[in-house]
């Protein structure tokens, strides 16, 4: 552990490297001196869980395709369509995008009490140009810093890579996530081996071999003109679109297919006995909220409960469980519309139940456990009084993991990992202005 003269040192510096325009849109956060140590063993694990992510993508786009098709239940492409407008569950069937999954890759990972957990995943994740920044600057000041996880590039080539041999990049960022806008802008200056330039939702002048990157939601459509302009090109191979326009991506209540034991088969199938078996021990135990009632003698698996509406009469402790809309809203991200049981008075909990069960026509919602963010130890350097504070915290980590090349050939790299820490009194980690941001690093194996 640095002293708190050079720690102060790194600090300031840090700060003052921050781009003149920010990252955020007028977002601060905490600085740390030193990237976020991760224990070797596990930092082995997220450099290969790019691999198992892929893989499940894979399978839930086949998974998705039979359903359509006949050949595996129709429940399973009606649930994952409910809600969508035809227009958009079209262009998810249409051949052109047949094999397309997203090529960026986000879990968001957090270390918990009994080791970690994937609570979710982000395939139009923000974060992107800010971790390349963060890994940069780290790596500036630690000589190098070899145990940095991605190293000081590999956010920015790894980002670059999913565009293939694409001479001119667009990153069409919508107002919905106009927050990330300066983030991206400068990362798209810090990418100098083809023309990388950050678009607005009107912009259309796209040329024939171009690549975009869609940073808007798909819930959002209505908001972005040039979405159907962007659409279209692709759908006619004119361009090469990441992610795609398949709101099966964007949906919580995979992880409830996962978990969900007629589909045992067809897991371990697509995806390996090893693979299936490997995210069944981080993934959370997910169930969708489908008010459908149940005959009287059976109940949801894992829980001792027979209609959804006995959530409301769990004790405190039985309610250790999250509430979230699966996708396609404009609660689906950002920490919204995220209910923790435990955390809630009965009453609210009840409203809460009963919004989500409301909301199934248009919004399936998922239940999911939750693990809760053990308490490590951390710090950050309070400029105001010039002194390193101690930090008990809660963590989040987001590896980003890249998809280059094509079919057989497509390999997904870990670019880098943001750790978001935040005051160990916060049940949910989400980034805040009193929270921690820093890269992780592998950290020194412990002598003995």
């Amino acid at each position: 552990m640095s002293d708190v003269a050079s720690a102060a040192d790194r600090a300031r510096q840090i700060q003052s490297a921050i781009p003149a325009g920010g990252l955020f849109d007028g977002a601060t956060w905490r600085i740390s001196p030193d990237p976020f140590p991760l224990d070797p063993a596990f930092a082995k694990e997220l450099e290969s869980l790019g691999r198992v992510l892929l893989q499940f993508y894979r399978a839930v786009n086949l998974l998705y395709r039979r359903s359509v098709e006949g050949k595996a239940p129709a429940w399973i492409a009606e649930l994952l369509d409910q809600g969508k407008p035809a227009e958009l569950v079209a262009r998810q069937r249409d051949p052109a995008f047949k094999n397309e999954v997203p090529r960026v890759i986000r879990p968001d990972v957090l270390l918990t009490e009994e080791g970690w957990a994937i609570s979710e995943l982000d395939s139009v994740p923000g974060g992107i140009g800010l971790t390349q920044w963060l890994n940069e600057s780290y790596a500036g000041l630690l000589g190098g810093a070899p145990s940095l996880i991605g190293g000081a590039t590999g956010m920015r080539d790894g980002f670059a890579s999913i565009f293939g041999d694409a001479p001119r990049v667009h990153l069409v960022v919508s107002e919905e996530s106009a927050a990330y806008r300066p983030e991206m802008a400068w990362l798209a200056e810090r990418i100098t081996s083809r023309s990388v330039t950050v678009r607005d939702t009107t912009f259309t002048d796209f040329a024939p071999g171009d690549a975009v990157y869609r940073f808007f939601e798909l819930f959002d459509l209505a908001q972005v003109a040039n979405s159907r302009t962007i659409f279209d090109l692709a759908q006619a191979k004119s361009i090469r679109l990441t992610p795609p326009p398949k709101p099966i991506f964007e949906e919580k209540l995979l992880f409830a297919l996962l978990w969900n034991r007629n589909l045992r088969d067809t897991w371990r199938q697509e995806l390996g006995e090893g693979f299936f078996n490997r995210l069944l021990k981080v993934v959370p135990r997910t169930w969708v909220l489908d008010p459908s009632p149940l005959p009287p003698n059976a109940g949801y698996p894992g829980l001792e409960l027979t209609d959804w509406r006995q959530l409301k009469g769990l004790s405190q402790r039985e309610r250790e469980l999250i509430l979230k809309v699966s996708g396609y809203s404009e609660e689906a991200w950002g920490a919204r519309g995220v209910y923790l049981g435990s955390d809630l008075s009965s009453a609210d909990w009840s409203v809460a139940v009963e919004k989500a069960l409301a909301a199934w026509p248009r919004s399936p919602h998922v239940l999911q456990k939750f693990h809760r963010p053990r308490v490590v130890e951390s710090a950050w350097y309070d400029f105001a009084r010039d002194t390193l504070q101690p930090m008990p915290g809660r963590v989040r980590l987001c590896p980003y993991y890249f998809v280059s090349g094509d079919g057989d050939a497509a390999r997904a790299n870990l670019g880098g990992v943001l750790a978001t820490v935040v005051p160990a009194d916060k049940k949910i980690v989400h980034g805040m202005k009193d929270g921690i941001l820093a890269p992780c690093a592998v950290a020194a194996p412990s002598a003995g």
